[in-house]
């Protein structure tokens, strides 16, 4: 009889440069956990939901929006999340503008921005400091970061949200024609890893994930993926306390 394959999804929001990372960082933790697992990676947060409602995925590197969904509603619960690497986001304009702060911004602009909504809700609690409402804007939904800032350099948008760190992994072209307005400083909220609440081999998942860097081969593919120090264990304090926060975002 085969062992059964686990499904491990990774939020589509990293980065195009980490791709070879998450493979990496796979193809280890099925070793050292002794699990075989198949890697998805979907292409847009409509694919994510897809591959999530279809059932059967038993780890979720997720962001903090959808992980207030997924423990709530869908029966996973937060094991882990990256030491120091919290999710923050930057608001830009075109360096070519006449945009140059948030106060430049007026009700009607149009803001472009990849379809995460947990940059959408930390942008618009930046954006209450100059009175702008989600409804005193219009919304550009692209399918990347990159075409984001498409738009925003050939002035089809005044100002995008950015996640942080696809922002700063922009190349230095992209950068120079982008003025960043401000940058979120929040600390306390980053993507988890989820489990499924019946997934089998979680405790053998767990003390893989928790050791991953431990040695040589580990901290590089975690050093790809922009998480040198590896992962924290998160307990369901931890779990509650960053869904509180997301809750505080909402309302």
């Amino acid at each position: 009889m085969n062992e059964q394959t686990y499904n491990l999804l990774i939020a589509p929001d990293f980065s195009p440069d980490r791709f070879a990372g998450w493979h990496m960082f796979n193809t280890l933790i099925q070793k050292r956990a002794d699990i075989p697992l198949h890697l998805n990676t979907p292409a847009s947060h409509t694919e994510q939901e897809e591959t999530i409602a279809a059932g059967e995925v038993h780890i979720i590197y997720a962001n903090p929006f959808d992980a207030a969904t997924l423990i709530r509603e869908k029966g996973y619960r937060a094991i882990a999340r990256p030491i120091g690497k919290s999710d923050e986001m930057v608001i830009a304009a075109s360096a070519n503008s006449d945009i140059n702060s948030l106060e430049d911004l007026a009700k009607g602009a149009t803001i472009a921005m990849a379809d995460n909504r947990d940059v959408k809700l930390i942008g618009l609690r930046l954006l209450e400091a100059v009175d702008l409402a989600e409804s005193d804007l219009e919304w550009e939904v692209t399918e990347t970061y990159q075409a984001a800032a498409r738009q925003v350099i050939k002035g089809e948008a005044q100002a995008g949200f950015f996640l942080a760190e696809i922002f700063h992994s922009f190349s230095r072209l992209t950068k120079a024609q982008l003025s960043v307005l401000i940058e979120s400083d929040l600390a306390d909220i980053s993507h988890v890893l989820l489990i499924k609440d019946d997934f089998a081999k979680a405790e053998a998942f767990i003390q893989a994930i928790l050791t991953f860097h431990q040695d040589g081969s580990g901290k590089e593919a975690l050093t790809e993926l922009g998480m040198p120090q590896g992962f924290e264990a998160m307990s369901e304090e931890d779990g509650e306390f960053m869904l509180d926060l997301m809750e505080t975002l909402l309302d």
